[in-house]
């Protein structure tokens, strides 16, 4: 089967998943989920699965991708922080949907290799950050929505802090470190108001605080 065809039936696996914004669909099929996933895997590009990929990561199962960005209700307008950059696919399907993408990711030696993808894919409304994902971008906050990639035991007060007070949407699974417990929960912020929502049960690597020292 062709590439263009694997595009395609994972675009129908997705809505038939339940992402039925036509906007996230077309920034899914725009991407090439080949770009970054590892060579071992490249057959397994366009199949709806999480692949591992450096540093005892992975990049997500696009279901799961398609039904977080979904979950964001994103706009042209918005300025949005993504904790964990991981190889880079969920970053540049945000870049095809906002005005501006933040993305921090703590493991050094996966920034490199996400920012060639950007730069080969003409992804300009990126920004990079090496930096501990629990504490967020206070330097940029604030910000219309965060997607969190990782799961978090709890949500991080950092950056619900960091979340815009005007409709402020955050994304993140929630849950223990095992992969067993977590689900993906939404929070809505007005003010100094929050409330949150459950979504669906994924299973996630975990979000670390700190970043990792270097390697001697």
């Amino acid at each position: 089967m062709s590439t263009e065809n694997r595009k395609i039936r994972l675009v129908m696996d997705l809505r038939n998943g339940g992402v039925t914004d036509t906007r996230v669909l077309a920034a899914i099929e725009r991407v090439p989920r080949e770009t970054f996933v590892e060579e071992a895997f490249l057959d397994q590009a366009y199949a709806n699965q999480a692949l591992p990929i450096n540093c005892g990561q992975t990049i997500s199962q696009p279901l799961v991708v398609g039904l977080m960005t979904q979950a964001l209700e994103l706009t042209d307008r918005h300025k949005v922080l993504e904790v964990g950059t991981g190889s880079g696919y969920q970053t540049a399907i945000l870049s095809k949907l906002v005005r501006r993408v933040y993305t921090v990711e703590r493991h050094r030696d996966l920034m490199p290799e996400a920012e060639k993808r950007f730069k080969a894919l003409n992804l300009h409304n990126v920004t990079t950050m090496v930096g501990d994902g629990y504490k967020g971008w206070p330097g940029q906050a604030p910000f219309d929505r965060i997607l969190v990639t990782a799961a978090a035991r709890l949500v991080p007060p950092d950056l619900v802090a960091q979340l815009s007070d005007e409709g402020g949407i955050m994304v993140l699974p929630v849950g223990d470190a095992s992969g067993l417990h977590q689900e993906v929960i939404r929070v809505r912020k007005e003010g100094t108001q929050f409330h949150s929502e459950r979504m669906f049960p994924v299973r996630f690597v975990p979000l670390v605080q700190g970043i990792p020292e270097d390697k001697k």
